[in-house]
Formats: C-alpha cells, sequence, structure tokens
C-alpha cells in the first residue's frame, strides 16, 4: 500500500501522525489479506489457438486438458486435446504445402519416397482412437517419478483419417522379408553436434501393429494441426502415445527395433530409481483403463440429489464389456451404462450413472471390463518412468455433497 509522504506546511505534527497510523494500519491489513494467486502460464504461441481455460500448462512442450473439460461427446476438441512433444517441432512452413511433404518408406520390396498426394491415391480409412501420453497417471504414483505429474488429462479421443500403412505395404510390393517390426521417424530437427541417436524421435513397434496402422493426414475433420504432427502422422491405435510418431519423414519394416536412445533405453519399464535397459519391457501397447470426469467439487460442494456420475473408459485394443461406478472408494460397485456410439474398439466410451448422494464425503471411481473380461487393475505398480499408470484406485476423485 503506498501512502502520500508527510506535508508539514499543510497538516503539520498531527495530520503526520494520522499518516502514519494509517499507514501502519494499511500494512497490518495488506499482510492479513490472502496471497494472490499466482499467474497461470500463457499458451507458446504455437498453440495460442487452443482454449486456456480448458488446459493446464506445465510448459511450453507439455499441457494438459483439464478434468472437467472433457465433457460427455466421447471425441476430444483439438483445441483441448494435449501437447507431449519429446523435441520442439520443425518450422510451421511445413504446413504451408502438405501434399508435398515426403516419407521414405523402407523394408519393402519397392522402397520409394513418396508424399501425402501419393499417399491419398492409396486408399482411405478413418479410426477413432485414443490417443494417450505414456505418463498419463505419472503424477499419481507414490514413488514420485521424475516428469510431468500428468493426472489424467495426457490423453484424448480423436478421429483420424489417412491411408492404412498395410495399402501403402501391398503397393511397393510387400514387405522384403525378415521384418519384425514398423519404425517411424519423426521430421524434428536435430540440433547439431550431438549423435542423433541420442535425440531423435524415433520408435519400433510390433510388425503386428501394421495392420491397423494409418499414416493420417486429418485429424477431426481437418488437416492435422502442426502442433500435432501435421501435415503427417503416423497413428498406431492401442500404443501409447510416444509410438504415434509427428511429422513422420521414415517409415522402415525392420528386423531390429530401433538404436535410438528413445526406444533402447527411454520408455522401458524399469523398477524405481534404476535406469532403463534394453532388454526391459517397452511401453508399447496401452492398458484398460478409465476414470471419473465429473461431478467434482472444484467450483464447490455439489448439490444433494441426483447427480449423473460420469467419465471415460478404454480398451486399449480390445473393446469394451463393462464399466462399473463406486461413490465409497471401491467398497461396492454399481453398474453404470455407456452412453453415445461405440466408435470402435480403439476409441474410449463415455459412461454414466446416475445416482442420488445425500450430503457428505464421497470418494468416486470406476472399473472398466473388456471383452475378454478382463478387469482394470486396482492399481498399477510403480516404475522409474511413471508409465501406464492404469489403476483405478488412483484414479478415484474426492466429492462433497451438500
Amino acid at each position: 500500500m503506498k501512502t502520500r509522504a508527510m506535508d508539514p506546511s499543510r497538516r503539520g505534527l498531527l495530520a503526520g501522525g494520522a499518516a502514519l497510523a494509517a499507514a501502519a494500519v494499511g500494512r497490518e491489513a495488506l499482510a492479513q489479506a490472502p496471497a494472490a494467486a499466482p499467474a497461470k502460464p500463457a499458451l507458446p504461441a504455437y498453440v495460442a489457438w487452443k482454449s486456456p481455460e480448458a488446459v493446464i500448462v506445465h510448459t511450453a512442450t507439455t499441457i494438459e486438458t483439464r478434468r472437467s473439460a472433457f465433457g460427455t461427446s466421447i471425441i476430444t476438441p483439438a483445441d483441448r486435446l494435449y501437447i507431449r512433444n519429446n523435441l520442439p517441432a520443425p518450422d510451421v512452413s511445413i504446413v504451408a504445402n502438405r501434399d508435398a511433404w515426403v516419407v521414405n518408406v523402407e523394408g519393402v520390396r519397392q522402397p520409394r519416397a513418396l508424399t501425402v498426394a501419393d499417399l491419398k491415391t492409396m486408399g482411405l480409412e478413418t479410426v477413432a482412437a485414443v490417443l494417450q501420453c505414456s505418463g498419463n497417471g505419472r503424477g499419481y504414483f507414490a514413488s514420485k517419478p521424475s516428469g510431468t505429474k500428468w493426472q489424467v488429462g495426457a490423453a484424448g479421443c480423436v478421429i483420424w483419417s489417412g491411408v492404412p500403412v498395410r495399402n501403402v505395404v501391398a503397393a511397393l510390393g510387400g514387405l522384403e522379408g525378415g521384418a519384425r517390426f514398423m519404425t517411424g521417424t519423426g521430421g524434428e530437427t536435430i540440433p547439431a553436434g550431438i549423435d542423433p541417436r541420442s535425440v531423435m524421435v524415433e520408435r519400433s513397434v510390433p510388425l503386428k501393429a501394421m495392420e491397423d496402422a494409418l499414416l493420417a493426414w486429418e485429424m477431426n475433420g481437418e488437416p492435422v494441426p502442426h502442433a500435432h504432427g501435421g501435415p503427417l502422422r503416423l497413428v498406431v491405435p492401442g500404443y501409447s502415445g510416444v509410438n504415434n510418431i509427428k511429422y513422420v519423414k521414415r517409415l522402415a519394416f525392420t528386423r531390429e527395433e530401433s538404436e535410438a536412445a528413445i526406444q533402447k533405453t527411454g520408455y522401458r519399464i524399469s523398477p524405481p530409481g534404476q535406469k532403463h535397459q534394453p532388454t526391459e519391457p517397452s511401453v508399447w501397447e496401452m492398458e484398460l483403463k478409465s476414470w471419473i470426469n465429473g461431478p467434482t467439487s472444484e467450483a464447490g460442494p455439489v448439490k444433494a440429489g441426483l447427480v449423473q456420475v460420469h467419465g471415460v473408459a478404454m480398451g486399449a485394443t480390445r473393446a469394451l464389456r463393462r464399466i462399473d461406478v463406486s461413490v465409497d472408494g471401491g467398497q461396492t460397485w454399481q453398474e453404470a451404462r455407456f452412453v453415445g456410439p461405440d466408435l470402435g474398439r480403439f476409441a474410449w466410451r463415455q459412461f454414466v450413472l446416475p445416482i442420488r448422494l445425500a450430503p457428505g464425503e464421497y470418494l468416486l471411481a470406476s472399473r472398466a471390463q473388456d471383452a475378454q473380461f478382463n478387469w482394470q487393475a486396482e492399481a498399477t505398480p510403480d516404475n522409474s518412468g511413471g508409465y501406464l499408470n492404469s489403476g483405478w484406485r488412483a484414479h478415484a476423485i474426492p466429492l462433497t455433497v451438500a
């Protein structure tokens, strides 16, 4: 609080004493006032088009969807879809002429460099699929692994359109032989003076993933945004986000996994506190998972009476069979109802349980069951990277009803 300096010519000592007293009262009031909330980080320029109210900005390359912003309409709009980049995106000029982008296809009988325009002549398919960062849920691990402390918002369900990878392989004469992996390489710029393998985004997944994979140029009915991998992204439905290569410039069918660090020693399931080893399981397929999105107590207690407990459930590579909801932290369960259209086994399903709640404290949880009668795990073992957390107990949320 700023006070006016004493003016003896006008007020004299009495006025000066009053000013000092007022200043003291002001300082005391200021000391007792609650501290101002810290300013929310602004959206970086390359994603300034996203909805600031719907996201949490952790860093310029890690932006999370708020739990309450998923809505109930299955598809996640681009302006609230999460961001996770391992390297800065290439210059935005690459989307000035999207059809001119080139991807080199190797490990086939007729290897070729294909433009997006070429790919558009080879076939077309559309798939709804969950896109989820490998570290989604990392913030719930008790071991506090390093990395962004994602909760549920490093995920979304989007619609991709592009050419099936199997069509491209067929058009180029089929596989050369001996391939066990599909390897995608991103088009990010590698900093000068370092071994490209130490930072490049290049991931290998089992060859079976080729059957469902797309080279996608469209997302949610629009050209794939530059921030999400446009002009061309390798989409591997059912596999965690890191395997869905942005700005894909090379697609190879290989006998061995990539030697890039992100494959060899990154994204491995290792015991807490230990370095990743190439012999440990790679972060590939996602796991059966669900969570509650609402109601929440973010804006204060929820009014007692009938409430609609809703959320999302995903089966990774399998269709879903059932979803249960608990309001007492898993002591008892009630079967909920899937709502909206079933967009296929790679998409998530919205669900709802209408229930009357009296005033009190509740703990909302959900657990999913897939078509093979597997139930979502209660807990995921801690691991050093904080990957693939799908335990229902960690994802439960408290609710105050008044």
